[in-house]
């Protein structure tokens, strides 16, 4: 078992439908990595041209923002639970 990624519908299309994953890795930047190598296209939707997290993605790890955490840099251990949620445009 390794970590379980919860993938948002909009990114689906490139996971061939599955909604969750379950990948092997230390850190959420090494998430958005493996994520990339298996289904490409995945990265330039998380992070920006400058490495850093788009502003309209959230991260959460087990229920906490990355953002308040290390960022990108943010350990991960088997049994975590990561969700990827896109902003919702608000009016």
């Amino acid at each position: 078992m390794g970590v379980m990624v919860r993938i948002p519908t909009p990114l689906r299309r490139l996971t061939k439908g599955q909604d969750k994953l379950d990948v092997s890795v230390t850190t959420v930047s090494e998430m958005i990595e493996h994520l990339e190598t298996s289904y490409p296209g995945f990265k330039e939707r998380l992070v920006d041209e400058g490495g850093e997290l788009r502003y309209f993605v959230n991260i959460y790890l087990n229920g906490e923002d990355v953002r308040f955490l290390k960022g990108l840099k943010t350990a991960t251990k088997a049994g975590d639970e990561v969700s990827i949620v896109p902003a919702v445009a608000g009016g």
